[in-house]
């Protein structure tokens, strides 16, 4: 398995993961075999049910899997404790959340610094950088609002800052464009998929969007845990 890690920030290999229902095992996933590239824009797409949002958990280590391995930038999940495991995804994983999840009492700057004061990123090029993407996602001028002062584009926007402004391996975005509208939903793929392309940010949605599906470069279709389809769109 070595040799595949190369050139891939997700390689997963016969993942399972076994829930308990009123005693009876459901199998969320079943042997999932799967590898993402660097600079990736992949969406996973499927029913309700078929394993998408346990997909992102696992692969991010917010669960374990029941069998199988997942390496993470070239680390293996399952290797590290849960102190180990908190540290390294706070350093290689940026999420978007359908519900934004911004600090409401924290300005624009201060929700988008907060990963960096954490990973103790000098004032200086916290400040460099925040000015940069708050320009890149057109929010020059919102650093100083709350987000009960913004819209929910805005405020989405924000979301996204903060999940790229400490220059993560991956980005993963949990039905980000669900609480939006048509046209703002659209402008903020657009936006991704512009940082995608110039910083190479790789970027991991799980949606039933079809504005997303429609401008990723890869579809990962899942049924009954399962990969059922898998394409690419260049």
């Amino acid at each position: 398995m070595t040799n595949d890690l190369a050139g891939n920030v997700i390689v997963t290999e016969g993942i399972t993961k076994e829930y308990s229902d009123h005693s009876v095992p459901v199998e969320a996933l079943r042997g999932i075999d799967l590898s993402i590239q660097k600079g990736e824009f992949t969406a996973i797409v499927g029913p309700s049910g078929s394993g998408k949002t346990t997909f992102l958990n696992v692969i991010s280590g917010l669960d374990s899997v029941t069998k199988g391995k997942v390496w993470l930038n070239n680390k293996l999940l399952s290797n590290m404790s849960s102190k180990e495991l908190s540290d390294f995804r706070r350093d290689n994983i940026g999420f978007i959340f359908q519900a934004y999840n911004l600090i409401p009492v924290l300005s624009v700057e201060e929700n988008v610094e907060y990963v960096m004061l954490i990973q103790g990123v000098p004032k200086q090029e916290r400040h460099a950088r925040i000015e940069k993407i708050l320009d890149d996602l057109g929010l020059r001028g919102f650093a100083d609002r709350l987000p009960t002062k913004l819209s929910g584009g805005q405020q989405q926007r924000v979301a996204v800052a903060r999940a790229i402004v400490s220059r993560p391996a991956l980005v993963l975005a949990d039905e980000p464009t669900a609480n939006l509208d048509s046209k703002t939903g659209i402008e903020l793929i657009e936006m991704m998929r512009s940082l995608n392309q110039t910083s190479g940010v790789t970027f991991v949605f799980s949606t039933h969007d079809t504005k997303i599906m429609e401008r990723a470069r890869r579809l990962i279709v899942l049924k009954d845990g399962q990969i059922e389809k898998d394409e690419n769109h260049e």
